[in-house]
């Protein structure tokens, strides 16, 4: 996902957007997502992840001690991220 933003594939979207996206798939409404969780809805919900994109938003988004993904901080990665690139 960061490699898509920074390549400019699609428009820029909004972070609340984003966050609204990530909030519809957090069921217990607790801040993050599971890496079982996050592969499961980008690999099997819409237009799927291949494995290397797959690979590269878990480089970026996951947090090796908890294997979570905690979203407000991975949107803040990105933005930043996208920002810096302009």
């Amino acid at each position: 996902m960061t490699r898509v933003l920074l390549e400019r594939s699609y428009q820029p979207i909004p972070e609340d957007v984003l966050l609204h996206a990530f909030e519809a798939l957090d069921e217990n409404k607790c801040g993050y997502l599971t890496k079982e969780e996050l592969v499961k809805y980008m690999t099997e919900e819409g237009e799927p992840f291949t494995q290397e994109e797959m690979e590269d938003m878990l480089s970026a988004a996951l947090e090796p001690e908890t294997n979570t993904v905690c979203y407000k901080d991975y949107i803040t990665l990105m933005m930043t991220s996208s920002a810096d690139e302009i």
